[in-house]
């Protein structure tokens, strides 16, 4: 079971709806829990109508974001909330002039409580849920509770170089990730991800010389193309004027070499088109890292890893 360290403030959307009853909201604002639901609008006031199950609640602007956030009194942080789904805590229950239901709910508070949690347990090493909302060339930015976001920067998202977040992720997609920083002053997180993805050996072993696999070109160099066998793993073919970055390839490994990390390629052909994005496979799901060492025993280079406590 993936039971990752902020499992008790999921990201927004990875909660599975719930049919919620009048008395199930009057429970939460008891209790203090947070439920989610859709923004379904947003008036001119920018105050968001949530529907909750059958329930509408009104959330005020004021309610919409922390004021910690980055951007959160610019109307954009508001208006793009519309068509999400968004977590909340329920602040009131009333009722109209024709006794319907007035539920008044706030998205502030639910951040509150989350970034409340993060500063006392999370450090960096810990392995959160995410879920990535925005990518940009130099990062992706991902929901790690309750719509707080951290970035994961391009050079920490695989081993195996991309360009571009989207070589690897999409727009909603639910990943895992490691805190790298946390500036407990400003709350801002940063993140990482190859750490998950397996050292050169583990994925080196899924390999042997003499098979013929697919690869994707990452790299089109004067002495030869980079090829990604997997996200965390990447080997070396002689140079071809036909190959550009982002194709897809048939390869032979012809050699694998732990001692010096290195994997000779040779290529069959050009193949299609890749439709699908590379299969993220988690080695590591949940509790806390302190090191981990990408390169084999007996490397005889510099050992390449990442310690997390350099940065507590």
């Amino acid at each position: 079971m993936i039971m990752p360290e902020n499992r008790a403030y999921p990201p927004e959307g990875l909660t599975p709806p719930a049919p919620y009853t009048l008395a199930e909201l009057r429970s939460a604002m008891e209790s203090r829990a947070v439920v989610e639901g859709v923004a379904q609008r947003c008036d001119a006031a920018l105050n968001l109508s949530v529907q909750l199950g059958r329930i509408s609640a009104i959330m005020p602007r004021e309610e919409a974001t922390a004021p910690w956030i980055s951007g959160a009194n610019r109307e954009i942080a508001v208006l793009s909330r519309v068509g999400k789904p968004i977590c909340c805590t329920v602040e009131s229950i009333a009722a109209d002039a024709k006794g319907a239901p007035l539920v008044t709910v706030s998205r502030r508070q639910a951040q509150e409580q989350a970034m409340d949690t993060m500063l006392e347990n999370l450090r960096p090493g810990s392995v959160v849920a995410g879920r990535v909302v925005r990518m940009e060339p130099f990062g992706a930015f991902a929901d790690i509770g309750r719509g707080i976001v951290a970035l994961l920067p391009t050079e920490f998202i695989s081993a195996a170089r991309i360009r571009r977040p989207e070589q690897r992720f999409r727009t909603g997609q639910r990943i895992l990730a490691l805190v790298k920083a946390f500036d407990r002053e400003t709350r801002r997180v940063t993140l990482t991800h190859k750490e998950l993805l397996g050292t050169w050996l583990e994925n080196a072993s899924q390999f042997s010389p003499g098979e013929t696999v697919p690869g994707i070109v990452r790299g089109v160099m004067d002495y030869g193309c980079f090829v990604e066998l997997t996200p965390n793993l990447s080997g070396l073919t002689d140079r071809r004027e036909d190959l550009q970055e982002g194709d897809a390839v048939s390869v032979t490994i012809r050699s694998i070499r732990p001692e010096r990390m290195k994997i000779k390629l040779q290529v069959i052909e050009k193949l299609p088109e890749q439709a699908a994005l590379p299969t993220l496979s988690y080695r590591i799901t949940d509790g806390v890292l302190e090191r981990w060492v990408y390169s084999p025993a007996g490397y005889e280079g510099a050992p390449i890893a990442t310690d997390f406590t350099e940065t507590l």
